[in-house]
């Protein structure tokens, strides 16, 4: 019987690693292939939990009989295990949404202009959401233009998508379980599937294959953003989660030392930085160095024509539909021509009346892209 109290505790230990293990980002973890064992772990945890813990129960006395030490040691170890596991390592324990949303206009806003924002624009209303608020949260959930937003950023892929949290029909509550290869991903309350940020597919549980709605968001520094939309509303940091912000500016400048969120200096290397577009079943990704040296580059996607541009501040970046493939773009000044005709920086006319037709577009690691559009082309 005191074999079986060991067996029982040991079994618990490893149990409730490998229950954190498979979705957090710990060595090998998020190179293999795994979320079918995750999710089979995390759906029959209590199942697991049930039978060791009535295993160790009915064999504890004969274990402490034999060693009493040893038996309250690994009692104690393994209840520390499985605090830690579950109240210090698990990614909903660990980051948390904002209690507070405060967003407040251009003349009360405390966020400094050389900040990165994701912006948003429904029915003529803008919100911008400061990455080095949103990528502690993981998500923000808001309202715009009568529409309930989710605004998500994972660090680690350098990933920035906003979506509306509705599945069949109904708006839906998320919360941050964990990642699959390095990306975050979300529980819905209901069905409990595990939604990937990257790009809001269901991938494991009753909803897989299902997608959430996109909305149309841009990667720009808070000045431009308030250049092209003045009277734009700017999240402001919560005061219960001030100090779990990035202060320092180091992540989003590229600058981070963590071997999770640091960037490569070269490009196409993992933490290379990449400007990815994805126009129905095919996907580019373009070299960030090399649109920071040219500031216009003009290509196909497919069979598209496309445009891509760097605003003067080297951070805001823009992807346009070309009106032909003959037709190239150019920069002067923040001002986009193209045609003989004048745009600005975000595509919307100035001498003529029919604006840009713009392309999503996406920074994020080369590493990331690569893994969820492996069919790219850079």
């Amino acid at each position: 019987m005191k074999k079986l109290y060991y067996i029982a505790i040991i079994g618990l230990l490893i149990f409730e690693f490998l229950n954190v293990y498979f979705i957090m980002p710990m060595p090998g973890s998020q190179r293999m292939r795994s979320i079918e064992i995750a999710y089979f772990l995390y759906t029959w945890r209590w199942a697991f939990r049930g039978v060791l813990g009535l295993i160790a129960l009915a064999s504890f006395i004969p274990a402490f009989q034999a060693s009493k030490l040893f038996s309250i040691g690994t009692l104690v170890v393994v209840v520390s295990g499985i605090y830690a596991f579950n109240f210090q390592m698990a990614a909903d324990s660990m980051f948390y949404q904002p209690k507070h949303l405060q967003m407040l206009d251009a003349k009360q806003n405390k966020i400094t202009k050389d900040r990165i924002v994701v912006g948003v624009v429904i029915d003529g209303k803008a919100k911008a959401y400061p990455i080095s608020l949103i990528g502690y949260h993981h998500q923000v959930l808001d309202t715009l233009g009568g529409k309930q937003i989710m605004v998500t950023y994972c660090t680690v892929c350098r990933t920035g998508r906003v979506y509306e949290p509705i599945v069949n029909g109904k708006i839906e509550h998320f919360r941050l379980v964990g990642m699959d290869h390095f990306n975050a991903m979300f529980e819905d309350e209901t069905t409990k599937s595990w939604w990937r940020q990257a790009n809001g597919e269901a991938i494991i549980g009753q909803l897989k294959g299902q997608t959430l709605p996109e909305l149309f968001s841009q990667q720009v520094s808070l000045e431009k953003w308030l250049q092209l939309y003045p009277n734009t509303l700017i999240m402001q940091p919560d005061v219960d989660s001030k100090e779990k912000y990035d202060s320092t500016a180091k992540y989003e400048n590229g600058k981070s030392k963590s071997d999770l969120t640091r960037t490569d200096s070269l490009s196409w290397k993992d933490k290379s930085w990449v400007v990815g577009i994805e126009i129905g079943k095919d996907s580019k990704a373009f070299d960030w160095l090399r649109l920071k040296k040219e500031r216009v580059i003009n290509e196909q996607v497919g069979a598209k024509a496309i445009a891509l541009v760097l605003s003067a501040d080297n951070k805001s970046f823009f992807a346009f539909e070309r009106p032909t493939k003959d037709s190239k773009f150019q920069l002067q000044n923040d001002t986009i021509i193209v045609d003989n005709q004048k745009f600005m920086i975000d595509g919307r006319a100035v001498d003529t009346k029919v604006s840009l037709q713009r392309v999503k577009a996406y920074q994020e690691f080369w590493h990331s892209w690569q893994t969820f559009h492996p069919m790219t082309q850079r």
